[in-house]
């Protein structure tokens, strides 16, 4: 199997992007010489894909694309900047200095990604190299935040389980480290380093080679129960086992990815598979190697093709551990048990066994500004000047406040009661557990609205949810603009999916641990009809589901839609019988 698909592979033409990669002189292309010519506000086709490696995207404003275009006026161009947080912990100062970066140079926002990274909007090309280098002054980067590499690395905070933390937020950043890129390209375009002059003198990429990867990759650290960063949609996992409070070593898990395309079957979101078990001290080792893995065998010649997701599906998962264990020269272990219950947050005060305290506080579609009714922004800004601890950023797009010292309790409570930080996570359980995507109106590729509109659906429904008794009922509910997956939306409980203005796909069943992906159940509906859509489902489960069942296992049991566990059944009975007389 493996010769025929190599073979096949080697007679397609290689996709755009690989020949953009292979001229680029390890990522410079022409982006130096891009940023002096002010006659713009972009950059080249080609240099704007290689600005990703950088962790920027050109994107402009699409509420004004009509307007400006009247006036015969070119887009409104600008950029975003992605910084990276390996495991997503920044200090007071890290804090500071990215608001003080989102006031002079982006839009006055900082997003919280579900990755755990910072994102600025809105920032101008004549600032973009000034602000990537005060990130840098901040002991932060953007470098491989974006782009066909490995990005951000993420773990869960688990506070309650301080130790185990500490070690998975050391393999995140060892992991991250690791695999960052090794051209200097980012240093001389950014921080002004010395130039490279010959081939001779420049820095080889002794993990990814010439081309990187065939696409992006995403890891993550997991320590159960909590999924909060739900290991199964990302292309290597590493599912903590914990022994004495300290972990010994990581289940291996490869081939998840939410990615799809529209009318495209040949695309599909999947969950990944639990190979194998590794060492504490194997776990950098281990990731190396699958990113060789894929970077050897992904597809380079259709990039909807080219996740490492469909690398394990076209070989198997067996392959893909034979070929890991060759590329070790050692075997993984057999994974060991572990379970996890669910993939939310813990919102409200907890206390770690070091004495020290941590709250996680509600971040709506995890963009922190200031209102009139809710000036948050300043409110942690004021919380970072006197914290001794450090923030995390969770996958869910919130924010923990962490480490709070018994002696510095009693001033970050006054700032938080003052600002409303205290109340923030006094809302429905629907809110709570909700994620969107950026979309409209910065993102190219937004079909539809997401972050701006999911909060005004979480409204509506909070009517049903109320009468029905489910204020306190965790349900997860994600809303994206186009089928990319950003949010994660094909494993939550309801997920909503843009298809075009005010129009959606509504997909069922998704597991509440991240175990299952859903259904479609009503393809291309309006916005108008969710709530009458959702709201008669609600109310069945409040009146009929067993005890302790989660929503996405009773629209199972009840017939709304079909279990879904494998990528490849995503299109497949798309509504059963029930869910079609229903």
């Amino acid at each position: 199997m493996k010769t025929r698909k190599l073979s096949s592979m080697s007679e397609k033409k290689l996709s755009a992007n690989e020949g953009i990669k292979t001229r680029s002189n390890y990522l410079r292309g022409t982006i130096a010489e891009g940023l002096q010519d002010l006659s713009t506000g972009s950059l080249s086709e080609d240099d704007q894909q290689l600005l990703k490696f950088h962790g920027t995207y050109q994107q402009d404003d699409r509420d004004t694309r009509a307007t400006r275009r009247k006036h015969k006026l070119d887009k409104a161009y600008s950029f975003m900047i992605r910084i990276r947080v390996p495991g997503g912990v920044a200090t007071s100062e890290q804090w500071l200095a990215t608001d003080h970066l989102a006031t002079t140079f982006a839009n006055g926002t900082i997003k919280l990604t579900t990755r755990q990274a910072f994102q600025f909007h809105g920032i101008i090309k004549s600032n973009l190299k000034r602000t990537i280098a005060d990130i840098n002054k901040a002991a932060m980067d953007t470098i491989a935040a974006c782009g066909d590499v490995n990005r951000n690395v993420m773990c869960n905070p688990n506070p309650y389980l301080s130790t185990a933390h500490a070690d998975v937020l050391q393999a995140a950043k060892d992991i991250s480290a690791h695999l960052t890129p090794h051209t200097r390209a980012y240093h001389e375009i950014w921080l002004d380093g010395e130039k490279v002059k010959t081939s001779e003198e420049e820095v080889q990429e002794p993990i990814y080679g010439k081309t990187y990867l065939p696409r992006k990759f995403k890891i993550t650290i997991a320590v159960p129960p909590s999924n909060d960063v739900d290991i199964f949609a990302n292309c290597l996992s590493f599912i903590a086992i914990v022994e004495g409070g300290k972990v010994v070593g990581y289940n291996v898990a490869v081939g998840g990815g939410m990615g799809s395309t529209h009318g495209n079957e040949a695309t599909y979101p999947r969950l990944a598979d639990v190979i194998g078990y590794c060492t504490a001290e194997q776990v950098v080792d281990v990731s190396e190697k699958v990113v060789l893995v894929q970077r050897d065998f992904g597809d380079r010649t259709d990039r909807k093709h080219s996740r490492f997701k469909y690398t394990v599906d076209d070989y198997g998962p067996e392959w893909i551990l034979a070929k890991l264990n060759e590329y070790l020269g050692y075997d993984l272990e057999p994974a060991r048990p572990y379970e996890f219950v669910d993939n939310g947050d813990r919102f409200g005060w907890q206390e770690d066994p070091n004495g020290n305290f941590h709250y996680t506080m509600f971040v709506e579609g995890g963009r922190v500004l200031d209102t009139p009714s809710y000036p948050m922004r300043t409110g942690l800004r004021e919380i970072a000047k006197i914290h001794d601890g450090d923030f995390r950023l969770t996958a869910n797009q919130n924010l923990m406040i962490a480490n709070i010292s018994p002696a510095k309790r009693v001033q970050i409570e006054a700032l938080m009661e003052q600002y409303g930080i205290k109340d923030s996570h006094e809302k429905s359980a629907l809110r709570l557990s909700s994620i969107a995507c950026v979309a409209l109106p910065t993102c190219g590729l937004a079909l539809a609205e997401a972050e701006r509109y999911l909060p005004h659906v979480i409204t509506d429904l909070e009517e049903t949810v109320e009468e029905a008794g489910l204020r306190h009922d965790s349900i997860t509910i994600r809303m994206t603009g186009c089928p990319n997956g950003c949010g994660r939306p094909f494993i939550a409980e309801i997920g909503f999916v843009g298809r075009g203005p005010d129009r959606y796909n509504l997909y069922l069943g998704g597991g509440h641990a991240g175990q299952r992906l859903n259904k479609l159940y009503r393809q291309d509906i309006h916005a108008d009809e969710i709530k009458p859509i959702l709201s008669p489902i609600l109310s069945h489960y409040a009146k009929e589901r067993n005890e302790g069942e989660r929503f996405g296992d009773f629209v199972i049991r009840t017939g709304y839609v079909a279990a879904t566990v494998q990528g490849k059944d995503f299109h497949a009975n798309i509504r059963t019988e029930a869910a079609a007389s229903a």
